[in-house]
């Protein structure tokens, strides 16, 4: 058993034989903590073109993997039928029109008919039947005249609505936001079929950028904000790392994992990424600079706390010294500790005491 890592240094001890070991320099500078999350990639739009009227689909304009511009059309259904309709709507209209043309005329006669009774009755020579008899045809003018105009403008709504319903026929891919082109990812009938009204045609997706999903615990949640790096690595493109930055961090987290979704954004503007690609994720938990910085290798574990032994001034024996453990970075270690400088033992800590003398390998790195 160690004798008092950090008590004085019997003559005994100074005596013992130097202990073989490696040693590293205590480094100052950047260091990053990250998190491996496995995740999966997604678009970031994604929805389907559906039909906004029933027919046959007569031609279909794209196909899989197509690129399709805001508003393109993607099928054509066959219009007869609403064609016809237009033609109907037309010819509706044009009776409207000229019903309402005669109600026109007839409360012109009408009117100028109640002028002329006015003016005999102001004269005494109207009776007041004569003057009720035209202030009758004139109302009644008039109210033909009302049901003549809003005749019309049904008309012309219905063939508003038959012309719209004929443009219907050219089903268009619309959105809204977002780049003005994206891809064709599914297609879910074929020429000949007949669709109804607002059934699914085509599946439509922006490639760029892609969205991806992962989910991380209550005790990194906190680390965890819009704008963190993330990097991304995928099995279909071994070696590779792609960037990509947090975008949304869930405010609830779920009942069953304890955990919070969070979605990152990684550029695709040459397309190799896909939706439904397996990714690992390295998310930026912290970051920090002039860091005092040790391997991991010289981390120790004694009397239930975490410690290394540093080479002291005299090159020949080392010191016991507690440690705080600060940022993680693969077999980097912040060490939060002022009095952690110069040189620290990597190899051989199981041969130390506080004071043991040592002999530091020529190869170790100073």
């Amino acid at each position: 058993m160690l004798s008092g890592c950090g008590g004085e240094v019997g003559e005994e001890q100074h005596q013992r034989k130097p202990a073989p070991v490696e040693v590293a320099p205590v480094q100052t500078g950047s260091i990053t903590q990250y998190r491996d999350l496995s995740g999966t990639l997604r678009a970031s739009a994604d929805f389907a073109v559906a039909a906004k009227v029933s027919g046959r689909v007569d031609e279909l304009r794209v196909r899989v993997a197509d690129s399709i511009e805001r508003g393109g059309v993607v099928a054509v259904l066959e219009d007869e039928s609403f064609v016809q309709e237009v033609r109907r709507a037309e010819a509706d209209l044009q009776v409207a029109q000229a019903n309402l043309e005669e109600a026109q005329a007839q409360d012109e006669i009408a009117g100028r008919e109640m002028d002329r009774v006015r003016q005999l009755r102001e004269r005494g020579v109207s009776s007041d039947t004569q003057f009720d008899e035209a202030l009758g045809s004139e109302r009644s003018a008039e109210a033909a005249l009302a049901v003549a105009k809003a005749q019309v403008a049904r008309a012309e709504a219905a063939l508003e609505t038959a012309r719209l319903e004929l443009g219907y026929t050219l089903v268009r891919a619309e959105w809204s936001g977002g780049d003005a082109e994206r891809t064709i990812a599914e297609r879910y009938v074929d020429e000949g079929d007949t669709v109804s009204e607002n059934e699914e045609l085509f599946r439509v997706v922006d490639l760029d950028p892609l969205l991806g999903v992962v989910n991380v615990t209550e005790r990194d949640y906190p680390l965890v904000k819009p704008g963190v790096d993330v990097s991304i690595r995928t099995d279909s493109f071994p070696g590779e790392t792609f960037e990509g930055h947090v975008v949304r961090v869930a405010p609830v987290f779920s009942e069953q994992s304890r955990q919070a979704m969070v979605e990152f954004e990684v550029p695709n503007a040459d397309g190799r990424l896909k939706p439904g690609m397996f990714v690992r994720a390295a998310l930026v938990l912290r970051e920090k600079d002039n860091a005092r910085i040790i391997p991991e290798a010289a981390i120790v574990r004694r009397d239930n706390e975490n410690g290394v032994f540093v080479v002291n001034a005299d090159g020949n024996t080392v010191s016991w010294h507690p440690v705080e453990i600060g940022i993680r970075e693969g077999d980097r270690v912040e060490v939060l500790n002022d009095d952690v400088q110069g040189r620290v033992v990597t190899l051989g800590q199981q041969l130390l005491e506080a004071g043991s003398n040592v002999n530091i390998s020529d190869d170790a790195d100073e």
